[in-house]
């Protein structure tokens, strides 16, 4: 990692905005930012906010979902944790609570106009963005971006053709949560995955 990155990423890490300047609600425990930025690595995970696992573990993908998404790449966890191979930087950077349901509740709001543009820029190697969810479609995708994420994900070919560098690759989450929808969208793991890991193996090479 490059120093100015390194230095602001320290900067991040240190980051209360979401407690002490709230858009709405303030956070309800104390913040814990938990990123991998990386000013070497070719692949960004854009994912959407760490859980409770990863909230007390301070790695992200340290739970059922990053062994999924570790399967979906094809990759190690050796690999996957390599800074300068995986570049990992949610769009909400705290554990955002969870709602009535025992859900996890949306990336904060203050995240990523505070910091992401900036953290962007000091990535200069990135050529790969995967987009985890709709959040992080919404932000890296702009006029690609469908009105679901299922369409979203299944025009991934279209995104991909109309992104240059870095170019973008549309994913679901990795929650076991959306066992169903991988069950009701079987194109996913026969057209997509393959390219998806056909692509992180070359830039892995």
């Amino acid at each position: 990692m490059s120093r100015e990155l390194d230095d602001f990423a320290a900067i991040v890490r240190k980051c209360r905005i979401c407690v002490e300047h709230p858009l709405g609600r303030p956070l309800p425990h104390e913040p814990r930012p938990v990123l991998r930025p990386s000013s070497k690595a070719r692949i960004l995970i854009a994912s959407q906010a760490p859980g409770t696992k990863v909230h007390l573990s301070g790695m992200p993908f340290t739970d059922a979902s990053g062994d999924r998404l570790r399967d979906w790449l094809g990759v190690t966890s050796v690999e996957f944790y390599d800074i300068e191979k995986f570049a990992i930087v949610p769009m909400g950077f705290c554990f955002p609570g969870q709602d009535a349901k025992g859900g996890d509740l949306p990336p904060r709001r203050e995240c990523a106009p505070a910091w992401r543009e900036q953290l962007m820029a000091l990535m200069p190697g990135i050529d790969l963005v995967l987009t985890i969810g709709i959040y992080a479609q919404a932000w890296h995708m702009g006029s690609t971006r469908r009105s679901s994420l299922t369409e979203t994900v299944m025009n991934w070919r279209a995104a991909w053709d109309a992104s240059v560098i870095p170019r973008v690759l549309p994913l679901p989450h990795p929650s076991w949560r959306n066992t169903g929808w991988l069950k009701r969208n079987p194109w996913f793991e026969m057209d997509l995955l393959p390219f998806l890991r056909s692509e992180i193996r070359y830039r892995l090479a």
